[in-house]
């Protein structure tokens, strides 16, 4: 169990909680589905730009309330070249729209309505705007990597993988 600590000029440092282990190493377990799943990733992946792909995977990943992801995913991002300021707006991207292309923009909101399908369908006029800056193979792809970072989410948040401790790029 990791623990960290916090200080500031004016107190005492304070202990962080306690890390949280594992419910369960799940890719030890099922290495097939591991190496499946790895393969899967770097399918969908194809054809779209990094910084597309790395918000897409962020925004999926704070819907889903995977931190084990979020750890991965901003580090990645930021490695990429991505901005902290865009990533940190990416949690209120409708408000802060100014931080976005258009065609990212497109990419986050088909993001959240495949993810979320709280009305249990993609609404055309999301789909639309993501169709109309993306070509058809390319929102093939983006389709594809939504989909894979919510099955990547899925097995985050069951298992509790734990954030902190991935180091960029470790899984390219």
């Amino acid at each position: 169990m990791t623990t960290h600590t916090t200080t500031d000029a004016n107190t005492t440092p304070e202990p962080f909680a306690a890390e949280h282990a594992p419910r369960l190493e799940w890719a030890k377990h099922a290495p097939e589905v591991w190496k499946a799943m790895l393969r899967l990733e770097k399918a969908a992946g194809q054809g779209l730009e990094p910084k597309v792909r790395e918000l897409v995977k962020i925004r999926a990943s704070q819907l889903n309330h995977c931190a084990f992801c979020l750890d991965m995913h901003t580090k990645d991002a930021l490695a990429a070249g991505e901005s902290v300021e865009r990533i940190v707006q990416l949690a209120a991207w409708e408000e802060s729209r100014h931080f976005y292309t258009e065609r990212e923009l497109a990419a986050i909101e088909l993001t959240e309505a495949v993810t979320v399908l709280t009305d249990g369908f993609v609404p055309d006029a999301v789909y639309e705007r993501a169709a109309a800056h993306f070509d058809e193979p390319e929102l093939a792809q983006l389709i594809a990597a939504i989909t894979v970072i919510n099955a990547w989410n899925r097995f985050g948040v069951s298992c509790r993988l734990t954030p902190g401790h991935y180091t960029p790029g470790r899984y390219a």
